[in-house]
């Protein structure tokens, strides 16, 4: 059982809005969407607040937008930063004439601090991708996690009836769906999990494991990236008395079931959970190639690529971004790049590897680390090999724009992709997607959750130096035939399992749990 000391029950939801749009009249929404991030970025110009979409490429954003199209009415929930002196409105329309609401959770500076950089990240964050010895207890609040998680249920249930669906994203809300369960026990409630889910072994080091794994098991259906994670759940979910395997079969055609690291031939399906069916599912998040082409036809697009070109000159370009994160094995790939340096001096001049480093948000100091590592690594392998007329390594260490980004991709001969671990990781398939089957090398960490989509691609062990070495020197060295034929392959793939199947796999899984709203919709 959950503690009571920590998770009172006697603060019940009053299950009424009492603060509605301007000029609307409140309606039970038919789908909530729970995410600790707004759906639009706030930006204030002459004194006015307005949205506008993220900067970041965060394709996962307009995705979940997309699924109001197939209701009558929906809310958006997250939180909102509530500053000294400062008010906001804690509901808001969606721009552009959406037909959902946007509500917000209002969280002090403190509570932010406490419950996403410190309790998420620095307890979480390392357990998920499997780094016990990152983890740590010391600064942890698991009170003010379980308050802010309770809040966003209370919301959730003042905005959703029983028919409606109430889906709740990745670890940060962990236990929104106990509290849900408990104000509004026939809700139907979806979990997607968006980060690894680590082994049983390594999960059960949280000291709260039982409450969370309890608050999962409160849901209808789980959704994972891929069957491994999906059994990892399954397995962790297990050490419960009263917890019952479903349903097993073999994984679909999306996934390899031999080979990669993270590769699994069968999964569960489904749990039954104190008389409660539970589906668990697996289905991995896929690009937008027809976005990514449509980017691709603009003239901007093209200046841009001419200009990236014409500073390379003849080299072969080598292209890797991501977050400055200890996960994502940036100095290990460093390093790699640094040998190839030593063991080939042929190679000089005519490679360029381009680093992108998205610095970590603010108030992120377990990454600030990290962040120094990389500098003085890319310091130190530019002194070393650097020339009047050459340089190794450029660090761009800042977020690219989208637009920007899909420009490099067009531009890189090969792209390094070597997390230690990663839950899924789009920037292998929008790669593969700007390439569009012309010759490319994709060089993918087996422990990232889209290596077992694309075994086409060079996979490696990012923590063995001798697979790391085979890996950059057969990227290298690959001819322009097996490059093409690779890559014709791998967009295939993508092209099959986009974005958009992915929403409609799970437009299917909600037609199951609360089939009249949606089907009524659809025909509507």
């Amino acid at each position: 059982m959950l503690h009571e000391r920590q998770l009172s029950m006697t603060d019940k939801p009053p299950l009424n809005r009492t603060t509605c749009l301007p000029g609307m009249d409140f309606t039970m929404s038919d789908l909530v969407i729970l995410y600790h991030r707004q759906p639009f970025a706030e930006v204030t110009e002459n004194n006015q607040t307005k949205f506008v979409r993220y900067k970041s490429p965060n394709g996962i954003l307009p995705s979940l937008q997309g699924f109001f199209n197939h209701v009558r009415t929906g809310t958006w929930i997250a939180w909102k930063e509530e500053k000294p002196g400062e008010t906001f409105e804690p509901i808001l329309p969606a721009p552009n004439n959406g037909n959902y609401s946007i509500r917000r959770i209002g969280l002090n500076a403190e509570e932010i601090h406490e419950f996403y950089h410190v309790t998420s990240k620095e307890v979480f964050w390392p357990l998920l991708h499997s780094f016990p010895e990152y983890h740590s207890t010391e600064r942890a609040n698991w009170n003010n996690f379980v308050k802010v998680n309770k809040r966003f249920a209370m919301a959730a249930a003042e905005e959703a009836s029983d028919e409606s669906i109430i889906w709740v994203h990745d670890y940060n809300l962990w236990m929104a769906p106990y509290w849900i369960r408990q104000y509004k026990p026939k809700a139907k409630i979806a979990f997607f999990h968006h980060t690894p889910f680590p082994a049983a072994d390594i999960f059960n080091i949280l000291p709260w494991r039982r409450e969370i794994i309890e608050s999962l098991l409160a849901c209808n259906l789980i959704g994972f990236h891929i069957p491994r994670y999906a059994e990892n759940f399954v397995h962790t979910a297990m050490n419960f008395e009263d917890v019952q395997l479903g349903e097993r079969r073999a994984v679909g055609d999306a996934f390899s079931t031999h080979g990669p690291a993270l590769s699994e031939p069968e999964m569960t399906t489904s749990l039954f959970y104190k008389g409660r069916k539970i589906i668990v599912d697996a289905f991995p998040v896929g690009c937008d190639p027809k976005g990514i082409a449509a980017i691709q036809e603009t003239p901007e697009h093209s200046d841009t690529v001419a200009t990236i070109r014409h500073e390379l000159r003849d080299r072969k370009m080598l292209f890797s971004v991501g977050r400055i994160d200890y996960v994502k094995g940036i100095l290990e790939l460093l390093h790699a790049y640094e040998r190839l340096l030593e063991h080939r001096p042929e190679l000089h001049k005519k490679i360029q590897l381009i680093l992108g480093c998205v610095p970590a948000a603010k108030g992120m100091e377990i990454y600030q680390e990290t962040q120094a590592d990389i500098e003085r690594t890319v310091g130190a392998i530019n002194g070393r090999f650097a020339r009047v007329d050459w340089i190794p390594i450029n660090l761009f260490a800042r977020a690219i724009p989208f637009e920007e980004l899909i420009a490099y991709y067009e531009c890189t001969d090969i792209c390094l992709i070597t997390p230690l671990r990663d839950g899924l990781n789009l920037v292998a398939k929008e790669y593969i997607a700007v390439r569009g089957g012309a010759s490319g090398v994709l060089v993918l960490s087996e422990f990232t959750g889209a290596a077992v989509e694309l075994p086409e691609a060079i996979l490696t062990n990012p923590y063995a130096v001798d697979e790391m070495d085979r890996a950059l020197e057969m990227a290298v060295d690959m001819s322009e035939e097996e490059a093409c034929q690779r890559m014709k392959d791998l967009d295939n793939h993508i092209k099959k399992y986009t974005v958009g199947r992915w929403s409609e796999h799970l437009l299917e899984q909600f037609e199951q749990l609360s089939g009249s709203i949606w089907q009524k919709q659809a025909v509507g």
